[in-house]
């Protein structure tokens, strides 16, 4: 959770895929010319957050009827810095080349500018997925783009379980349903890692969550000052 959010995440209605802990560290927008991009954004259920936040949003995906905009994530339809803030919730794992989306996501960021989004790790193939990313594939996606990484974390409670769960061993049960069918065993993987720390001390706990998460967040930034070019 961000120790000074702009935003008070208790006075939002928080949409599908995000948290509270993600929605406090959403900038406020800086102007009233300020734009956020969502970037892969489906049916656009996250533009009132966007607009919570002072922002004009725009949407693009590449095949929702439901969206604003029809574009490539590949090739993005827009002048460079036109955002200041690009969010990408659950497709950074769908897109062909997600180096190049990563260079796109740059470039039409402003300086100074944030990146938040969401990438699949231990989740079952869906929807053509092509990349799951562990921690380190984030880390080099978001660099070989150009983009200063802040924070990169692991999400506790879609872990490996619940995201097996919802997405794969019973996709057709509401997810509360398949979520209950493996809470007992998360509840003996979680009491065993607790009495192992208390017979000696546990330094790999956060590795892991680390290891065993559905899905990751990231927070990047391109930098302030000259445009930077990513490696490779």
């Amino acid at each position: 959770m961000n120790p000074r959010p702009d935003l008070d995440p208790s006075s939002i209605r928080i949409p599908h895929h995000f948290t509270r802990e993600m929605v406090s560290w959403i900038p406020r927008a800086r102007s009233a010319e300020a734009l956020a991009l969502d970037l892969g954004c489906g049916e656009a259920i996250h533009r009132a957050l966007c607009e919570a936040a002072g922002f004009g949003y725009v949407g693009l995906d590449y095949g929702s009827p439901k969206a604003p905009l029809l574009g490539d994530a590949h090739a993005l339809p827009f002048r460079e810095a036109t955002f200041d803030l690009v969010i990408s919730i659950a497709v950074l794992e769908h897109v062909t080349w997600p180096f190049l989306m990563m260079r796109e996501a740059h470039r039409v960021l402003r300086p100074g500018g944030m990146l938040l989004g969401t990438v699949a790790f231990l989740e079952p193939f869906h929807e053509n997925s092509h990349y799951h990313h562990t921690h380190l594939g984030t880390l080099n996606s978001l660099r070989y783009g150009g983009l200063t990484v802040e924070r990169i974390a692991p999400s506790e409670e879609w872990n490996v379980l619940t995201a097996q769960a919802s997405m794969g061993f019973f996709p057709k049960l509401p997810r509360a349903v398949g979520r209950a069918l493996v809470l007992p065993l998360e509840i003996l993987q979680r009491a065993l890692w607790r009495a192992g720390t208390l017979l000696r001390p546990d330094p790999a706990r956060r590795s892991r969550t680390r290891n065993t998460t559905g899905a990751f967040v990231f927070i990047a930034r391109r930098a302030e000052g000259p445009r930077t070019r990513g490696a490779g």
